[in-house]
């Protein structure tokens, strides 16, 4: 790795509601290691092999109102891994900024592209076959990356190429994302990645 200062590109985010506690801590340029749990069993498994693929490391303490649904919970991990993922980009300078590739997870395909843009931006033609993964509300991975994608300030788009399998979709989403990431957030430089200066 040639970034000398790859050991500051972490964040700490800690947001406590009435409906949830979360802690999250997010370091780039690690072993893909993901630590804690959310409380969600299907959730930690998309998020174990997000933190696998990206190459990213994440420590993850959260408790929240799953008496009521997993909505809350899904959506304040979203938010607080989307600012920590933030916070770990600092200036942004000599990142690479764009990742894309196509993913298989089986008959599944899908599409997925990422600007660090500094411009929130979501667009996604996922279209999972059925309601829930197990006792998981398959809209909900759609309001996890909402969450990341607002507080990350980053532009993702999602096209479902193919899929039957409502969990090989999820699993594509997540694998690709993490893939994309990985290689939106290589330095190769010094310089901001943008004509105006700033990202």
């Amino acid at each position: 790795m040639n970034n000398k200062n790859q050991y500051l590109r972490k964040g700490f985010v800690e947001r406590t509601t009435k409906e949830t506690a979360i802690k999250v801590e997010l370091v780039l340029d690690e072993e893909g290691v993901f630590q804690g749990s959310s409380g969600i069993g299907f959730l930690d498994h998309m998020l174990e092999l997000l933190i696998k693929h990206s190459g990213f490391k994440l420590r993850l303490e959260a408790s929240g109102d799953l008496g009521v649904d997993a909505h809350h919970t899904v959506e304040d991990i979203g938010l607080c891994l989307g600012q920590a993922f933030r916070e770990s980009l600092g200036d942004k300078k000599g990142i690479v900024r764009y990742g894309s590739l196509i993913l298989p997870m089986d008959e599944a395909l899908v599409l997925c592209a990422v600007d660090l843009s500094g411009r929130t931006g979501f667009y996604s033609s996922l279209n999972f076959p059925t309601e829930k993964i197990g006792t998981f509300d398959c809209q909900l991975i759609q309001v996890f990356w909402q969450a990341f994608i607002q507080e990350a300030k980053i532009t993702l788009h999602l096209q479902q190429l193919a899929g039957e399998n409502s969990h090989h979709l999820a699993e594509a989403v997540f694998k690709g994302i993490g893939r994309i990431l990985k290689q939106a957030v290589k330095v190769e430089g010094d310089k901001i990645p943008s004509s105006k200066g700033l990202l």
